[in-house]
């Protein structure tokens, strides 16, 4: 049974690990050696990476991997992405290999505005609210200068405030929903500070207004935080070439490859169950490389799943067609990046990722980590129309097998040459390592 307890995060991080052994683990020392195999080395490194985050024990570790040949608006790119699971990085690559022989990516961003909201009730008469609104919405420019003076000598700042009638969706139920352009940074501190002066300001003023009933003044700020849809920040990638140019072997026809292809992107527009899995391999790609970067991935992946429900139902991120003998495939996404700020600065890996990519700008980032999901859901669509997914993926995942049962090197080169002409499956491996041994 584990156990409740007081003051943890005022533990050194040695007692916090003492504790959790003794009361949530019966191998205490075994466990400790684990915990203690992923501190780094470098005293320093390991205190940075400590306070990234409260009650930290350990380092976890995902694989940083490289996917080379990105040919991205006739730029070349090597494309970090951190990210677990076995063959994303290999069939990102291989995509990128295929389309560098045909033209390459073409990606842009198409917007860049973010979005921030105060929520608040009004118990009273809208007409006199729109028309406080009017008054006051200067001075809710006005009052947050002090936080917008740098960003504004970059070229970024507030765009517009505007009042929204939210009743139809919940009783009394009223936003101040603001525009935002933070440039290269994803802007969130930026923009929660300055929702949190508008609503400051906001009922200051209200309580003056002369017009209001004593009722009408005591306006209630529910909450003031930013959101992470963010449909007017987008960015499009896509590829294309002549249809004939698709065939790589004789199993298909450039053209049957490309029907077979759009009907495919076609069943996941109209397929829920299937567009859910056939956009988190774009996320496979997408994810990946914002983790890289230092990025939120939680926020991305909220924000492009609810672009995905945009029309009521959710639905594929790409879309493909055929028309005058040339294929084309594309994406369309919303995605809140930042190359200052936050980890980007901190993180000796992110500084790594961001000058592998040739230090980006928050637009170049987004059009990067676009075409890396372009790619990857390229390459999973292309197995699944032709040798189906486990063929490839189960090679890849021949080596998490093998290390799971313990398998030595000299075991490892026999059965990956084993595997190169036989169907990997878990129990097919176990069993040739069985017979191996024996």
């Amino acid at each position: 049974m584990g156990k409740s307890v007081s003051g943890f995060s005022k533990f050194s991080k040695s007692k916090k690990i003492d504790w959790i052994v003794e009361h949530y683990f019966a191998a205490n020392e075994q466990v400790k050696s684990v915990i203690k195999k992923y501190w780094n080395s470098d005293d320093k490194l390991q205190q940075l990476h400590d306070e990234f985050i409260e009650n930290t024990i350990t380092n976890y570790y995902l694989p940083l991997g490289i996917a080379p040949n990105f040919l991205i608006n006739d730029k070349i790119y090597a494309i970090p992405m951190a990210i677990e699971e076995s063959s994303v990085v290999a069939a990102a690559s291989k995509a990128a290999k295929f389309w560098y022989d045909r033209g390459g990516f073409k990606a842009e961003v198409i917007s860049t505005t973010k979005i921030g909201q105060v929520h608040f009730m009004y118990h009273g008469d809208v007409d006199k609210l729109n028309s406080f609104f009017l008054k006051v919405k200067k001075k809710l420019f006005e009052d947050t200068k002090a936080i917008t003076k740098n960003m504004i000598l970059r070229g970024g700042g507030i765009l517009d405030i505007v009042l929204k009638d939210k009743r139809q969706e919940l009783d009394n139920y009223f936003q101040l929903h603001a525009t935002f352009e933070t440039l290269d940074a994803m802007g969130a501190n930026f923009i929660n500070s300055c929702l949190e002066q508008f609503a400051k300001t906001f009922t200051e003023e209200a309580k003056k207004y002369d017009d209001f009933s004593a009722e009408e003044k005591d306006i209630q700020i529910v909450m003031s935080i930013l959101s992470n849809y963010v449909p007017d920040c987008l960015v499009r990638a896509e590829v294309s070439c002549n249809v004939e140019d698709l065939n790589e072997n004789d199993a298909l026809s450039g053209e049957e490859f490309a029907r077979k292809f759009i009907q495919a992107v076609e069943i996941a527009k109209v397929e829920p169950y299937r567009a859910v899995t056939h956009n988190k391999g774009i996320m496979n790609g997408i994810d990946s490389v914002v983790l890289a970067t230092g990025n939120d991935f939680r926020a991305v992946e909220a924000g492009v799943h609810a672009y995905a429900s945009r029309h009521g139902r959710y639905s594929s991120l790409t879309d493909a067609s055929l028309e005058n003998g040339v294929f084309k495939f594309w994406l369309e996404i919303p995605l809140a990046l930042g190359t200052v700020g936050g980890l980007t600065r901190l993180h000796p890996m992110v500084k790594i990722a961001l000058e592998l990519l040739k230090h980006p700008t928050a637009k170049d980032l987004m059009q990067i980590i676009a075409v890396a999901g372009l790619a990857q859901n390229f390459a999973a669509l292309r197995s699944l129309i032709t040798t189906g997914i486990q063929q490839g993926h189960m090679k890849m995942h021949l080596m998490n097998i093998l290390n799971q049962f313990n398998a030595n090197a000299a075991e490892k080169e026999t059965l990956i040459n084993h595997f190169k002409s036989n169907a990997v499956t878990h129990n097919a491996v176990i069993e040739a390592l069985e017979n191996l041994r024996q």
